[in-house]
Parts: C-alpha cells; sequence; structure tokens
C-alpha cells in the first residue's frame, strides 16, 4: 500500500521521543560495554524547497540486537519506528528499521503501513530513511532521519 502523499506535514508541529530500552552506558552489562555502540539519530521536517523547517537529534548507547526507538507524532501523523544494529557474520553491519506509519488523510480517513526495511552501512556513514517515502520529485514536505552509527569509545564521547 502506498500512503498518499500530504502537502500538510511542513504546517504540523512535530516532536520526537526517542525511547531506548536502557538509555545510558551503565545500563549495559559490564561484559557488554567494550561492544557499546552510539546510534545518533536527526530528525528533521524538510519543505520541499529544501528549507528545513523542525530538526530533533539524540544519541544514544545500544549493543548489537537492541533495538532504538523514535517515535515522530503530529497532527494528522505519527511515525514510530525500532531501529536495531546487527553484526553480520563477515564483520558488516547492518540496520533493521521496523515500524509503524499512521495518517489521517483528510475526506478519506486514517492510513496505516507498516516498515520492515535492512540498511547496511559502515561505521561513521551517515544513512537517511524517509518514512513517509522519497518527495524529492514532488512538491511534497517530507520527513527525514539521519543516522549514525558508531562505536563507543570512551575518549571520544565523554568530550561531547
Amino acid at each position: 500500500m502506498q500512503l498518499a502523499k500530504i502537502s500538510l506535514i511542513g504546517s504540523l508541529i512535530f516532536y520526537s521521543t526517542v525511547v531506548f530500552a536502557q538509555e545510558i552506558l551503565e545500563d549495559i552489562p559490564p561484559a557488554l560495554r567494550d561492544q557499546a555502540l552510539i546510534l545518533k539519530i536527526i530528525s528533521r521536517i524538510v519543505e520541499q524547497d529544501q528549507r528545513e523547517i523542525w530538526q530533533s537529534s539524540d544519541s544514544k548507547a545500544t549493543i548489537y540486537g537492541r533495538p532504538v526507538a523514535i517515535r515522530l507524532s503530529g497532527k494528522n501523523v505519527l511515525v514510530d519506528v525500532k531501529f536495531t544494529p546487527y553484526l553480520g557474520r563477515d564483520g558488516s553491519t547492518t540496520l533493521v528499521a521496523q515500524g509503524q506509519i499512521w495518517i489521517d488523510i483528510p475526506n478519506k480517513g486514517m492510513e496505516y503501513q507498516a516498515i520492515m526495511q535492512r540498511i547496511p552501512l559502515q561505521f561513521g556513514e551517515q544513512v537517511y530513511f524517509l518514512p513517509l517515502g522519497d518527495t524529492l520529485i514532488s512538491s511534497e514536505s517530507r520527513i527525514e532521519l539521519q543516522l549514525e552509527l558508531t562505536p563507543y569509545t570512551a575518549d571520544i564521547h565523554a568530550q561531547r
């Protein structure tokens, strides 16, 4: 099912809640702390003229196999996505995005879409996740999630 594109996104007031099963590094079991990862998520709404009208960012510690969830909620849209990093047998890293989107379309009602996507990435690489699809070629606003996964290094993250 393809969700209808919405021109109201730019006029919505969004808030994001980044939810983690264990929010701070101290909650990661001591035996796994040397395997800790930092997932940085920058959420934004971008107008068709490429003007950013809203942004929120956060970085949290996680480990392979532990999901990091983000919820974006507006007047007529709810995006609820979990990002789980996995380590491949060959040493590669994959981020799995699983989630749900609800959009209340005027005169049509509520539409729903489930999301499941594998995103191969390297440490430090910035990848974009567009939960409502790529609207770069249309006249619509879009929601962007910029993701970056890095290994936790105490000396680097203590400076932030």
